[in-house]
């Protein structure tokens, strides 16, 4: 069942209830009046019967023609239940009374009951006559109610089509507003079921209307297909660097994977090969592993940066660590004149093992492009709230259009292809940087070197430094 139809049956129900409650009340209170009329008058009649001068209970036909309507029936009975005289408009018809009518008559108190007769019912009003204090007779004044029963049918009848029509009229009147009312629900579940069938995040909800509640929901699902564009994106970007990955690192597997298994084919020949090829065959075999596995391990790392594993974040001492990393480079570069200038005394707020494993893929990216007797420079400073560590080499430098594509995976500019590396350092690189919410950019100029700067948030000055 739509919402429509629902809205429609809950406003026609609840018209139809109230029309209901008001035809009732409406219906008791006419009647109640009319019957309260009624019995005023047979109230008026008695009492003037009663108080004529010459009233008599044997006589009551010729009195009633003087004190009473011609359609008033009128009887007077003994204190023994006994008629004394009635009209002639009652023939051989006997008004009837109860027991506890006759008894509260007794006692000197009117009564008044319906009756129900063969010819339909009766209002029948019973007085006392009291003389001289004592209850004497009872004088019974009634009237027929046939044509109070016939108006409350016909207003019962009138009430009852009327109320029929009235909310039959609502129920279209509600179904075209609940209609009206619900079309920009339609217009957004339209505008949803094109988008997932498009997949166009870029279409939006058109609005026109009040801020109303479904002003919000049009507001809200276009903040959604927002999100929704964004995210999207990000999951096709995503999807297309797994995919470059994945073709990149099948690339970079193959010539190692054919090197094994070309040495290996050579181990196996028969004749068997001399001395000095099985050497070469079986070093080439060691240095192809090793690379295989710095290559896993690499990979390992940005998997595990991909999957947002957390960093720690604690103060982390910037001169031991720029020491220590000057050290490993006069012993990774002795060739090299190794310079550490501005070694302050400050603490960033990062993981340590990762920041030095950063610095240690930048101090070999170095030390790998700077020839022998060039220098590399190591040096820190202080950025407002940041520390920045610089590496500067002397190397060959980056041409400007690959510079926006070194921290991409696998990416090595033509300069750097027969080096022995796979492309992933400075991707890894830039990916432990920005788990720590830092940065890292780089400036090169052709010939004259690089210089790669780490920038990471300044650790609390009261942070201990060691």
């Amino acid at each position: 069942m739509s919402i429509r139809l629902r809205l429609t049956l809950l406003y026609s129900a609840v018209l139809a209830l109230m029309l209901i409650g008001l035809s009732v009340a409406l219906y008791a209170t006419v009647s109640r009046v009319t019957l309260g009329a009624i019995e005023d008058t047979l109230v008026g009649e008695a009492q003037r019967l009663v108080g004529s001068r010459d009233f008599d209970l044997n006589r009551i036909d010729y009195q009633a023609r003087k004190f009473a309507a011609p359609e008033t029936y009128i009887q007077t009975i003994r204190l023994d239940g006994s008629v004394a005289d009635r009209t002639s408009n009652l023939g051989d018809f006997t008004l009837p009374i109860s027991n506890g009518g006759l008894q509260v008559c007794e006692r000197g108190q009117a009564w008044t009951e319906v009756v129900s007769t063969e010819s339909g019912r009766l209002l029948v009003y019973s007085k006392p006559v009291v003389t001289a204090g004592q209850t004497v007779g009872i004088v019974q004044v009634a009237r027929s109610l046939a044509e109070h029963d016939q108006s409350l049918a016909t207003l019962s009848n009138v009430l009852f089509a009327g109320s029929a029509m009235v909310t039959l009229v609502l129920f279209g009147v509600a179904w075209v507003m609940s209609g009206a009312a619900l079309r920009p629900i339609h217009h957004i579940t339209a505008t949803a079921q094109a988008i997932g069938a498009e997949r166009n995040f870029d279409r939006r909800v058109d609005y026109v209307g009040p801020p109303d509640e479904i002003g919000q929901l049009a507001t809200t699902f276009n903040a959604m297909l927002t999100e929704l564009r964004a995210a999207y994106r990000q999951a096709e970007q995503a999807l297309q660097a797994q995919r470059r990955l994945v073709a990149d690192a099948s690339h970079e597997l193959r010539t190692p994977l054919t090197t094994i298994r070309g040495n290996l084919g050579l181990l196996r020949r028969d004749p068997p090969i001399d001395a000095a090829d099985r050497e070469a065959a079986i070093a080439d075999l060691v240095d192809e592993t090793d690379r295989l596995i710095r290559l896993a391990s690499d990979l390992l790392v940005l998997a595990r940066a991909d999957a947002g594993r957390p960093l720690r974040r604690e103060p982390v001492p910037v001169k031991p660590l720029v020491n220590d990393i000057c050290r490993q480079a006069k012993l990774l570069g002795p060739a090299r004149l190794i310079e550490c200038e501005n070694r302050l005394d400050v603490a960033v707020q990062g993981d340590r093992d990762a920041l030095k494993q950063v610095l240690l893929v930048l101090l070999d990216n170095a030390l790998k492009y700077t020839p022998p007797g060039g220098s590399i420079t190591l040096s820190t400073g202080i950025a407002g709230e940041h520390v920045a560590i610089g590496i500067r080499d002397t190397g060959p430098g980056i041409a400007p259009d690959a510079l926006p594509h070194i921290f991409e995976r696998f990416y090595r500019s033509d300069s750097a292809r027969a080096g022995a590396g796979a492309g992933l350092g400075l991707a890894i690189a830039k990916e432990l940087i920005e788990a720590q919410r830092g940065t890292i950019r780089v400036e090169s100029r052709v010939g004259q070197g690089s210089v790669f700067t780490v920038i990471l948030p300044r650790a609390d000055h009261d942070a201990t430094l060691t």
